[in-house]
């Protein structure tokens, strides 16, 4: 466990330290991810790795850290509670920029999810097999 631990504590450094390098405007964890991610494709053996999932050692630490994440959000608890004045005095917009935001990922969503299923829909169909063949034929009278 303290192995995997650091595994991923130091793809989250590595996210951060490329960020930080290449001024990228992604949070560092989320590229530390991306990192992982791309280190267990490429570390495996190919298809037979990927359909494996990851290392077994890997998995029981992720569910450990899962199993415990409401811990996690205690520290962003203490700052909400530590800037309740701050929240007090700028509620309305914060208020708004909640809603705002809220509307405008459903919106988004809405949209990528309406082109997208478009998209599938216009795509040719493949016939699998020898049914394919058949059907190119045309029927005989």
């Amino acid at each position: 466990m303290p192995f995997a631990l650091a595994i991923l504590v130091g793809c989250q450094l590595l996210g951060e330290l490329l960020r930080q390098s290449l001024h990228l405007p992604l949070p560092g964890p989320l590229i530390g991810m991306f990192v992982l991610t791309l280190a267990l494709l490429v570390g495996g053996t190919g298809r037979t790795q990927a359909a494996a999932g990851p290392p077994s050692w890997l998995v029981q630490t992720s569910n450990g850290l899962v199993a415990h994440m409401g811990l996690l959000f205690v520290p962003a608890g203490v700052g909400v509670i530590a800037e309740l004045s701050l929240l007090r005095r700028e509620w309305l917009p914060i208020l708004a920029g909640l809603v705002v935001s809220t509307v405008l990922g459903l919106v988004v969503t809405g949209l990528v999810m309406h082109h997208v299923t478009r998209l599938v829909e216009r795509r040719p169909r493949v016939v699998p097999g020898p049914a394919r063949h058949q059907a190119a034929q045309p029927e005989a009278r």
